[in-house]
């Protein structure tokens, strides 16, 4: 391997708009997700009908839920 050519693996955080978090290793120090495993019905075994208008409206209210998480992690990093 050269010397100096890899990036610098840091430990990470995975943020999903459901509230869980997730640790592991990446180049950033800090990620938001919209869905996660937590979250999405395929991991979770739960199957939802919802008309396609409700679909919009819950999706709608996932990418506040993210909005709202990355504007609260970019004031925490102000604040550093």
């Amino acid at each position: 391997m050269k010397a100096d050519i890899h990036p610098k693996y840091l430990d990470a955080e995975l943020r999903c708009a459901c509230g869980n978090v997730i640790h592991t290793r990446s180049t950033k120090p800090s990620m938001i997700l919209g869905i996660c495993n937590a979250c999405h019905p395929f991991y979770t075994g739960t199957q939802k009908f919802v008309d396609t208008a409700g679909r919009v409206d819950k999706f709608q209210q996932r990418m506040v839920k993210t909005q709202a998480a990355q504007a609260e992690l970019a004031a925490r990093k102000k604040k550093k």
